[in-house]
């Protein structure tokens, strides 16, 4: 963890913030704009853009992959201007909490993967950048997104230590470890070899 460099209020405000931010499910604000219907009653249930992309409109998808990536960027950039480097990795922490159990949908939200990569190209851009390119291949190697999630949240935490950002361990392993929970269901599959792969439909 950084130096605390901030107050225990400062703290606990940005925490309030960077959550509120990581809620926001554009994924779903996306599909009723769209008229793509209602995400949680499509393929996995699930309000990312793996989801999106399962109603066959890749713009929707692209847009809703962008957007939960800035809103964990924003909510870093946001607390380390304005508090520091603590406040930025509370709020980091909270945002991603915020994506995966926001309390508009009573707390059934994402698996956080944009969001959690969002978050290291603003904390660490090259640890964010390294892990996009890990998401990318094993996405694209095995056709199977939970892959290339699994795979960059497995390497961040190395990552963050061989490229000197090792005052941010701490909170990379707990942004691996909800990643993995909340996959679960998906390494389940994986091991079965029952998980969809990538822009299959499901009903």
């Amino acid at each position: 963890m950084p130096l605390i460099d901030s107050s225990l209020p400062a703290l606990a405000l940005w925490a309030v913030l960077g959550y509120l931010i990581g809620s926001i499910a554009f994924g779903m604000v996306l599909a009723r704009v769209m008229n793509l219907g209602d995400l949680r009653a499509i393929g996995s249930g699930n309000i990312g853009a793996t989801n999106v992309l399962r109603t066959g409109n890749k713009k929707a998808a692209a847009l809703t992959l962008i957007l939960d990536g800035a809103k964990g960027a924003v909510a870093v950039l946001l607390a380390r201007h304005f508090a520091g480097e603590a406040a930025a990795q509370i709020a980091a922490l909270a945002a991603m909490i915020g994506h995966c159990y926001p309390v508009w949908l009573r707390f059934q939200g994402g698996k956080g993967v944009a969001t959690f990569l969002g978050i290291l190209l603003a904390l660490a851009w090259p640890v964010g950048l390294a892990c996009c390119v890990v998401w990318l291949i094993a996405s694209f190697a095995t056709r199977i997104s939970s892959m290339g999630a699994l795979a960059a949240a497995a390497a961040s935490t190395f990552l963050l230590v061989f490229m000197g950002y090792g005052s941010a361990l701490t909170l990379g392993i707990l942004l691996t470890m909800l990643i993995f929970w909340r996959h679960r269901a998906n390494i389940k599959r994986i091991k079965a070899g029952e998980e969809p792969k990538i822009g299959a439909k499901k009903a």
